[in-house]
């Protein structure tokens, strides 16, 4: 057997000889950062219901590169004719789709879930259903307010985009990373940046590891032990809220809400329906939605941002802007989160744990729970998990609110 034919046998092997080095060097390094990321997944560092389909995806869509027949070289505008048969992202063409949609095994989930926002949505409503809204009703200034602070990053970001080259649409879609919700980013990235929708949606669930592995190296820089220690001195017990106050609060936020940001209507009533079923004490949709609807679309959801990360589609001169930008409003978040903390210390005469400031970003419950467990290092009586979670609630509700304001407004920018 010839090495020419050997080479076509083993296609993977064959592409790389025909490609260009960057391409060759992307797929290998992709490879080994799906490894990467199943590794710390299975570690913990990072969160395995993502990462670790995640990372399998990443690594088969590189190595599983073949030539393509001549008919779905062309439906898939492929330049090369080298392609996959998971997804092919950039088809719009209704004639073309049509035809990939019975060849790419991923397509239709793609086209009809991920690609129309629906995927958001129902991750959005099992987000609804595993909220317990009542942390936040019974501190509902001092958790908006920490929210409020740790929107920072999703709002100084813009303007720093378009002081980097970016439009107002790509600004707003990559400054929603900043909220560490990665449906949020999903959902205002096809809307306003439909061309940076792939590489932007993958930048900001890459980054939300970060949210578990990097904010504890954050907390201990800016918040010496002393203060992490503070173990809240409650005057009084709060008072239980019931769940029809619970509902209550699920339909009029969710009729305000539709009302002033129509265009995110979407995902607020995706939110607000999870709520609603879990308060109404619906056991059988709250258990639908909980463990077939989001488990599913977040199974889905990790492997096809992976599946999405072939080194064709990333090696946009763009990403190392977007990658940049990511980080950049994950930090200044989380700075806001921290400085809203310090200032409710301030004002409460030091009977606040400025730790909890980190809940603020949105990563609904990472973030709490990393503020509880740096706490818990420092003083194992000090339980700030409440307030934490109040805060983390909030600060969906705020990425919500900022999702809205972008994706109605920015549009009006010319």
């Amino acid at each position: 057997m010839s090495s020419d034919e050997l080479l076509n046998l083993f296609q993977g092997f064959a592409t790389m000889a025909a490609s260009e080095p960057k391409i060759v060097f992307a797929r290998i390094g992709l490879m080994l950062l799906g490894m990467v990321l199943i590794y710390y997944g299975k570690k913990g560092v990072l969160e395995p219901l993502l990462m670790i389909p995640m990372g399998m995806g990443m690594s088969a869509v590189n190595a599983g590169v073949l030539f393509l027949p001549y008919d779905l070289a062309q439906a898939t505008d492929s330049l090369n004719g080298q392609g996959t048969l998971f997804v092919s992202p950039i088809v719009s063409d209704t004639v073309k789709l049509m035809y990939v949609l019975q060849v790419d095994f991923l397509q239709p989930i793609y086209t009809f879930t991920f690609s129309n926002g629906l995927i958001a949505c129902i991750v959005f409503m099992g987000i609804g259903v595993l909220l317990d809204v009542g942390f936040l009703l019974e501190r509902p200034f001092e958790s908006m307010f920490i929210a409020l602070c740790a929107e920072l990053g999703t709002i100084l970001t813009f303007p720093i985009a378009v002081a980097m080259g970016l439009t107002p649409r790509e600004a707003a879609s990559i400054a929603m990373v900043g909220g560490a919700d990665g449906p949020m980013v999903l959902y205002t990235s096809l809307i306003l940046a439909k061309d940076l929708f792939v590489p932007i949606t993958v930048v900001a669930y890459l980054y939300l590891g970060l949210t578990y592995g990097g904010y504890p190296y954050l907390i201990k820089l800016l918040i010496p032990e002393h203060l992490r220690g503070i173990k809240i001195e409650k005057s009084q017990v709060p008072s239980k809220i019931t769940s029809g106050q619970k509902l209550t609060f699920a339909v009029v936020g969710n009729l305000v809400l539709c009302f002033l940001f129509p265009v995110a209507s979407p995902l607020f009533v995706s939110l607000f329906l999870g709520v609603a079923v879990r308060e109404a004490g619906i056991t059988e949709f709250s258990q639908l939605i909980e463990h077939t609807f989001l488990y599913s679309a977040t199974f889905f959801l990790g492997f096809l941002l992976g599946v999405l990360c072939e080194a064709n589609t990333l090696l946009n001169p763009t990403i190392f802007l977007l990658l940049i930008l990511g980080i950049t409003a994950l930090v200044l978040s989380a700075l806001g989160g921290i400085a809203g903390g310090y200032i409710l210390y301030f004002l409460k005469g030091g009977n606040y744990n400025p730790t909890i400031g980190i809940a603020g970003v949105s990563c609904v419950p990472t973030c709490a729970k990393v503020a509880q467990k740096e706490v818990f290092k420092v003083n194992p009586h000090a339980v700030i998990l409440g307030e934490a979670l109040g805060a983390n609630i909030s600060g969906v509700i705020t990425s919500a609110i900022i999702t809205g304001i972008y994706v109605t407004l920015v549009p009006l920018i010319q």
